[in-house]
């Protein structure tokens, strides 16, 4: 900030720093989890084209933008210490107009949200309920190195997968569609614990028990990997036992490039961290999408 700005401090925030504040570059997790339940739904996109390009706004743009509005106003004393540059501590979203972006949009989830039907809404509410109750007072899950990128990995993938297909067949998904994407949801929770490593300082002076803070980098970065593994190893079984056997081969071949991916990571987990998030992330999504290809013919509504 320079003098000036410190003199004269903003009172409406800048255009570029509010799209900074929606970090357009998450939005692709929710998006893709949501393609994937299309493609699992078994229903040709061409024949609600609407409604998918709905999700898409609704799972990117509009809740995943406004949990992570949300998330930086809850932890604007923490990003003045971890990223001081953030448009809030930065003073370019001044003073509370970060909340009224994160309860304004948290309103517009709930409108789009209706026009998903009744499994799209009630999804959406419980997207919104999530993303408020990982960083607001008094819950704050996270806080916790367990619940908190639980939460989110489950919020991520799990949900939208779950809404995509809900909203594409009109009704509940099928057992295997809901066990595939829960799946993959809890091993997010290893991709979330990685996210954790940036804020490992901040995390530390706050009082966030992150994973990597209350294990230590190499621990948590072991523990992480285990986590993404185990799920994938449940999907590839499954999916052989459910007649994929070329899919389940397709994702085992993607969990090799991840062990490579992962054994690079674990020889200094601290500075790659974000390197593995960026490379190994990529083998991961991609083994999501084989997997909604693989249900394709099994998911009808029940």
């Amino acid at each position: 900030m320079s003098v000036s700005e410190s003199l004269h401090p903003r009172r409406t925030p800048e255009p570029a720093a509010l799209l900074t504040l929606l970090k357009p570059v998450t939005w692709f997790p929710p998006i893709w989890a949501y393609l994937c339940g299309v493609v699992a739904s078994g229903v040709p996109p061409s024949e609600a084209w609407g409604l998918v390009a709905l999700g898409v706004v609704l799972a990117g743009p509009v809740v995943c933008g406004m949990s992570q509005a949300a998330n930086d106003w809850c932890d604007r004393h923490v990003d003045a210490i971890n990223e001081p540059h953030r448009p809030i501590p930065s003073g370019r979203v001044p003073g509370r107009w970060g909340l009224w972006v994160a309860l304004a949009m948290s309103g517009l989830a709930l409108v789009l949200g209706l026009a998903l039907g009744t499994w799209g809404f009630v999804a959406t509410c419980v997207a919104v309920v999530a993303a408020w109750a990982y960083s607001a007072e008094p819950v704050r899950l996270k806080r916790s190195g367990v619940w908190g990128p639980g939460l989110v990995g489950l919020s991520y993938e799990t949900l939208p997968w779950f809404t995509g297909a809900a909203v594409l067949s009109r009704g509940l998904p099928s057992v295997e569609v809901i066990t595939i994407a829960v799946l993959y949801g809890i091993g997010a929770h290893g991709i979330m614990t990685l996210n954790d490593f940036k804020a490992l300082e901040g995390d530390r002076i706050t009082g966030v028990k992150s994973l990597p803070v209350t294990l230590g980098p190499a621990r948590a970065a072991r523990v992480a990997c285990v986590v993404m593994a185990l799920p994938q190893l449940a999907v590839l079984a499954l999916l052989v036992a459910w007649g994929a056997p070329w899919h389940a081969a397709a994702i085992g071949l993607l969990m090799a490039a991840q062990g490579w991916a992962m054994s690079v990571m674990l020889r200094d987990p601290k500075a790659r961290a974000p390197w593995y998030n960026g490379t190994g992330v990529l083998f991961y999504v991609s083994g999501m999408m084989i997997a909604a290809f693989a249900l394709r013919g099994m998911g009808a509504a029940a």
